[in-house]
């Protein structure tokens, strides 16, 4: 009696899973993992079976251990790439921006932006020369003004800006 080919691959499964199951258990240390490689084993198998179905235990053999080893470097590159994305992202957080975020930075930018173009010219120039790490004395010398002023006039223009800032539409009176 001549058995058809899902007669054939249900007897070749049901004889060999347990020992292919069994193997990659013990290659993986993963259960679940090596249910799923077992499958794929088998739908190898009933795919492109060997041409001598004799020696279909030592080729479900090869194909298992082959595939439990791909399986392990992918797994493997996988740590590593998490790895190495974890480290940078430790150096450097601020390049792991979110779109969300970064889109709202631009927006806060372009506001404080127009805020300060609405401001007094000297206002503006005062409040960007101090907030770009000039000292006193240095704004003093660039904008031709005596050192004691500096402080009184920054705080002024921080004032400006702030209620600039806090008006509902935004835009400066002339005062």
């Amino acid at each position: 009696m001549e058995h058809s080919a899902p007669d054939l691959f249900r007897q070749l499964f049901d004889q060999h899973y347990p020992s292919v199951r069994r193997k990659l258990i013990a290659l993986l240390r993963d259960e679940a993992a090596a249910e799923d490689i077992a499958q794929e084993v088998f739908l190898k198998l009933y795919r492109n079976p060997p041409d001598q179905l004799e020696a279909a235990g030592a080729w479900l053999h090869r194909v298992l251990t082959r595939q439990a080893y791909d399986y392990i470097d992918k797994k493997n590159r996988e740590r590593a790439l998490l790895q190495k994305s974890e480290q940078q992202f430790m150096v450097q957080p601020q390049a792991f921006q979110s779109n969300e975020e970064t889109i709202l930075e631009r927006d806060e930018q372009e506001q404080v932006k127009q805020l300060l173009e609405a401001l007094p010219e000297r206002d503006r120039k005062l409040l960007m020369l101090r907030y770009s790490g000039y000292s006193y004395a240095e704004i003093a010398e660039k904008l031709r003004l005596k050192q004691p002023q500096v402080g009184t006039l920054l705080k002024r223009a921080g004032e400006r800006f702030k209620r600039q800032a806090m008006k509902p539409d935004g835009i400066m009176s002339n005062e």
